[in-house]
C-alpha cells in the first residue's frame, strides 16, 4: 500500500507541476497568442502522462484522477479505504507540485486563481472530457493494454482543443488549479460546478464500458 501511495503521490506531484509550469511557461513564451499557449500547455500534458502512465501504472494503477480512482472503486477493483487514501494522496501532492510550479518560476507559493470558467456549455465540456478520458482507459485496458499509456496522453492532448473547457477532467487537479493564478487556473468559486460534472462524465463512463465491452476477450 505504501508504494502504491508513493506512486500515486509521485505521478500527482509531476502530472499538477507540468500543467501549472508548462501554463507559465508558455503563456510567458507565447507574447500574448493564446493558441500558441495553449499549445504548448497541450503538449506537455499529453506527453507527461504518457510517460507517468507507463512508469507508474504497474504500480498503482497510475491513477492521478479521483474520477478514475471512483470509476475502478464502482468497478469493484479498489477497496474503499485505498480510494480514499488514493485521493487524499492526489490532492495533497497534486497542490505540493503546483507549489512547486510557482516556486520555480519565481511566483508567490501561496495563491488563488481569479480566472472564471464557468457556464452551461464549460460543465458539459467537463463532463464530455472526462466520460471520454475514463472510456479511454477502460476501453483500452480491455483491448489493447500495452496502449494504455499513448491513448490517455493523446486523448487528453485532442481534448484539450475539442472541449470548450480546455478537458481538466480531474476534481483534484481543478481544485489544485485554483490555488494557481496563471495560465491554467480556474476561480476557486467556479470549482463545484466543474467537478460535478467531471464525477457525473466519470460514472456514466463506467455505464457505457460495462456495457460495451461485456463480453469482449
Amino acid at each position: 500500500m505504501r508504494r502504491r501511495l508513493l506512486a500515486e503521490a509521485i505521478g500527482s506531484f509531476f502530472l499538477f507541476a507540468c500543467v501549472i509550469g508548462s501554463g507559465i511557461m508558455a503563456e510567458t513564451l507565447a507574447g500574448g497568442n493564446v493558441a500558441i499557449a495553449l499549445l504548448g500547455n497541450t503538449l506537455a500534458t499529453g506527453a507527461i502522462l504518457a510517460v507517468l502512465i507507463a512508469m507508474l501504472g504497474p504500480i498503482s494503477g497510475a491513477h492521478f484522477n479521483p474520477a478514475v480512482t471512483l470509476a475502478f472503486r464502482l468497478r469493484g477493483e479498489i477497496a474503499t479505504k485505498e480510494a480514499l487514501l488514493f485521493v487524499a494522496v492526489q490532492l495533497a501532492a497534486g497542490i505540493i507540485g503546483v507549489w512547486a510550479a510557482h516556486a520555480m518560476f519565481d511566483q508567490p507559493l501561496m495563491q488563488y486563481s481569479i480566472k472564471p470558467r464557468t457556464g452551461a456549455g464549460q460543465w458539459l465540456g467537463e463532463a464530455i472530457a472526462t466520460f471520454g478520458l475514463v472510456l479511454t482507459i477502460l476501453g483500452t485496458i480491455k483491448v489493447n493494454k500495452a496502449w494504455v499509456p499513448a491513448s490517455v496522453g493523446l486523448y487528453i492532448s485532442a481534448a484539450y482543443w475539442f472541449t470548450s473547457s480546455t478537458s481538466f477532467a480531474n476534481p483534484a487537479i481543478t481544485v489544485a488549479r485554483s490555488l494557481s493564478n496563471t495560465f491554467a487556473g480556474i476561480a476557486p468559486v467556479d470549482v463545484g460546478g466543474f467537478v460535478l460534472a467531471q464525477f457525473v462524465g466519470a460514472v456514466i463512463a463506467v455505464w457505457v464500458a460495462k456495457w460495451l465491452y461485456e463480453g469482449t476477450r
